[in-house]
């Protein structure tokens, strides 16, 4: 569940709650010339090229098919005639503006984290629709928290590229849903409360075979296999006060979760081997395997005194070699490198005139 209508308030409700811990010590910046392309900011110096895709609404999540020759994401751009979050498809070289891409999942209903599928003729994404073809509520604040709705509607589908669903993946009662699918094209891990708890499952492209791989308290999701499908790399709150255990319980009871602590962790595919790789403090999320599968890239408000900006961040699997990669002054997020390597998809607020918009970028990638 990356929600991207949360991005704004992340940015001005999360708080630096772990002030204390002290960062890793990160490489020295390095200046880049940008004035060839105002969209890198100086230091940047993994992009070679970046290039704006979408101008209005927030759009999120962008996901490579399997040859690289296409993308699917979620968006609420108004002008695309959806009330809240849906999915849309994408070639390469596609660019938009009010002109709507085509739409990939119903239209009903709300929708998170869409993925293609190995034939790269179909995607699997979750989605509340059969609960109410109406966008649920969102609530984004309790008792002065911020927090992320869990709903308990959603449920995992696969569908081809012209928006039919073709199957239903999940069916037990409860949340099901960020489906994420393995660059070997043989499962799919997907976060899930069918045990009482936020955990992580794998399962077979066709729903078979389901198996648990984590079991400790705490919201574990957003997770994503290395290249070659023997790891898994999360983001999850792990509570350990009483207290810390009593709100979650509480939250989670109510279908709500509070995302402003999140530590990154590491396992094996079958969820052996599991550790926790960062100790940064605040929020850090959405990590995606760099193409060697021996780093991680991530976005984190970690050095922020104030909850924001977002920005990415590099370290290998080990934990060490923190290296800060993008530069903004408020959220970059949602990192996802093609499978070739060449190319990165991300999400920020960059270049949005000051507003609220947050757009997806494709840039050129160099180590």
């Amino acid at each position: 569940m990356h929600k991207i209508y949360v991005i704004i308030l992340v940015l001005i409700i999360i708080g630096c709650k772990n002030q204390s811990k002290k960062p890793l010590e990160l490489e020295k910046e390095v200046k880049t010339e940008t004035e060839n392309n105002p969209l890198i900011f100086p230091g940047e110096k993994h992009f070679k090229s970046i290039r704006q895709i979408t101008h209005g609404g927030d759009n999120a999540e962008a996901y490579w098919s399997f040859d690289d020759s296409k993308l699917v994401f979620q968006s609420n751009f108004s002008k695309w005639n959806v009330s809240c979050d849906q999915m849309f498809l994408m070639n390469f070289n596609d660019t938009f503006d009010s002109v709507a891409p085509p739409m990939v999942s119903t239209g009903k209903g709300r929708t998170t984290c869409s993925y293609f599928l190995p034939d790269n003729k179909h995607i699997i994404y979750a989605s509340t629709h059969l609960a109410d073809e109406n966008c649920p509520d969102t609530p984004l604040r309790k008792n002065g928290k911020y927090i992320w709705p869990v709903y308990d509607s959603y449920d995992i589908f696969v569908a081809d590229l012209e928006g039919n669903i073709v199957k239903q993946l999940t069916h037990e009662p409860g949340y099901d849903a960020e489906p994420t699918v393995s660059p070997k094209g043989d499962k799919i891990v997907f976060t899930s409360t069918r045990s009482g708890d936020l955990e992580l499952y794998t399962m077979n492209l066709d729903g078979t075979d389901v198996k648990q791989i984590t079991n400790e308290l705490g919201y574990d999701g957003g997770a994503f296999f290395s290249p070659d499908g023997s790891k898994i790399i999360f983001r999850s709150s792990r509570p350990k006060t009483e207290q810390e255990i009593k709100e979650y319980k509480e939250l989670l009871a109510e279908g709500l979760v509070e995302p402003t602590e999140m530590e990154l962790y590491i396992c094996n595919a079958d969820g052996s081997d599991l550790r926790q790789l960062t100790d940064l403090g605040n929020a850090n999320w959405s990590p995606f395997f760099h193409p060697s599968g021996k780093k991680i890239l991530f976005s984190s408000n970690f050095e922020s005194e104030r909850g924001f900006p977002f920005n990415l961040y590099l370290i290998d699997i080990d934990g060490k070699n923190l290296e800060r990669v993008t530069h903004s002054k408020t959220f970059d997020a949602f990192p996802v490198f093609s499978n070739n390597g060449k190319y990165l998809a991300f999400s920020s607020n960059r270049n949005n005139g000051g507003g609220r918009d947050t757009n997806l970028f494709i840039a050129e990638w160099q180590d």
